[in-house]
């Protein structure tokens, strides 16, 4: 089956004279996905996006939104996608059906048409009962999704968000993240910048891994997950054992632990294949180690991120390998 991308970009690059914000910056996204952009700052997702919706032009490669080249037809482009920023767009003094109409206005939606998709987006994101208030008197989140609704009023088939649930509590973050699958399930092909990875992780099909301007990593959370193996951590009773447990641990999985003697745990970075956690157990008790937890996890999208992307991490004070000798 012939996959199409909703999304294509090849060797795209941008320069600001010295400044080279994106480096031959490939991507491709499915339609119908969505599509998490995540890097450290600086590493070119705004940049990206700004070319990626017609904002700024390339300085060299090749990009199609929607099938459009961004530099030939921007203009196709821009009737093809809807834009949500991070900050919402809505008016606070108007109500959230006045706010949509004149979106839909602004957008060539005039007359019966332009209210009836108000009405339509209103119902659809739950938004009916407070229709005729003034949107600065709903909450956060209700804003964000009347902000989400307003990018939506051309049906766009692709939608670009930029950290969408910002300063929003669980539960409303929740429900944008309900939000925002459902209308992949309905053919809407969303790229999604956010500095929250668990956003990322919950929602999205495909992570892209931005890191100086070129891609660092793609693949679904699971894939880039087992990149870099499940953490293993062991808790002891007394400082005495740390350096016993880490020797185990050292020996099993050829990785060097990382100790913290504040919490008298040791973890270690367990390769993928066949480590399980009744055998470190059992190789522990061999030694004579005495424990009282352990456990083998899956790694945080957080610890994919930072290893991909070289993010200085808190220093560490692992014991010397002399230290491991039992």
């Amino acid at each position: 089956m012939t996959t199409t991308y909703a999304v294509l970009s090849e060797g795209l690059e941008k320069t600001y004279g010295k400044v080279h914000a994106l480096r031959g910056l490939d991507l491709a996204v499915p339609e119908g996905t969505v599509c998490g952009l995540l890097g450290p700052n600086g590493a070119g997702k705004t940049t990206a996006v700004r070319v990626l919706t017609t904002l700024t032009a390339p300085t060299a490669g090749r990009a199609l939104v929607a099938g459009h080249d961004v530099t030939r037809d921007p203009a196709a482009v821009r009737r093809a996608i809807g834009v949500t920023g991070q900050y919402a767009s809505v008016d606070g003094d108007l109500t959230g059906r006045e706010n949509l109409r004149l979106f839909a206005r602004l957008a060539g939606l005039r007359g019966p048409a332009g209210r009836a998709r108000a009405d339509e987006l209103l119902e659809r994101f739950g938004l009916t009962g407070a229709a005729d208030r003034v949107s600065s008197t709903w909450s956060g989140g209700m804003r964000r999704r009347l902000d989400l609704a307003a990018g939506l009023i051309t049906c766009p088939r692709v939608l670009f968000l930029d950290e969408p649930t910002t300063g929003l509590d669980p539960a409303a973050r929740e429900q944008i993240w309900t939000t925002v699958r459902a209308l992949a399930e309905d053919g809407t092909t969303v790229l999604l910048t956010t500095q929250y990875l668990e956003e990322a992780d919950r929602i999205a099909d495909e992570i892209v891994v931005v890191d100086g301007g070129r891609v660092a990593a793609t693949g679904t959370p699971a894939a880039l997950k087992a990149r870099i193996g499940a953490h293993a951590e062991v808790t002891v009773p007394a400082h005495g054992a740390l350096a016993r447990a880490a020797a185990v641990l050292d020996q099993l999985t050829g990785r060097l632990p990382v100790l913290d003697e504040a919490r008298l745990t040791v973890g270690v970075t367990v390769p993928d294949g066949g480590l399980t956690l009744p055998r470190i157990i059992r190789e522990l008790d061999t030694a004579g180690v005495p424990v009282t937890d352990a456990s083998l996890r899956p790694p945080t999208l957080d610890e994919v991120f930072l290893r991909l992307t070289q993010v200085p991490r808190a220093p560490q004070s692992p014991p010397a390998a002399e230290e491991y000798a039992a």
